[in-house]
């Protein structure tokens, strides 16, 4: 049996001032989306192209629990979250085998 993998990730603007929280089932398609401006609405508007999180999980339901809960975060408690696992806040497209094209 063919196990799916989802994915949490927060993507944000070049001054990270901006933060989005969603979930997928295909990161690479996903970003690509947000990186072309394929996705009309908040994305496209406030330019959020930097990949600067991301949570696998094999279970659908906890991946949509964990966005919930995500979003329900202050603005503190996300800033924590993404700096311990990428301090920089670099964009972590590229480790996903996510290339810009």
């Amino acid at each position: 049996m063919n196990q799916r993998q989802y994915y949490v990730y927060i993507m944000s603007n070049w001054n990270h001032k901006v933060m989005y929280i969603g979930m997928t089932n295909n990161l690479a398609r996903r970003i690509y989306e947000h990186k072309h401006h394929m996705l009309e609405g908040f994305t496209d508007k406030y330019n959020i192209t930097e990949l600067i999180y991301v949570e696998p999980t094999a279970d659908v339901h906890a991946a949509i629990a964990r966005e919930k809960q995500l979003k329900r975060w202050r603005r503190e408690k996300k800033n924590h979250l993404i700096e311990s696992m990428n301090p920089n806040w670099d964009d972590l497209s590229a480790q996903y085998g996510l290339v810009d094209t």
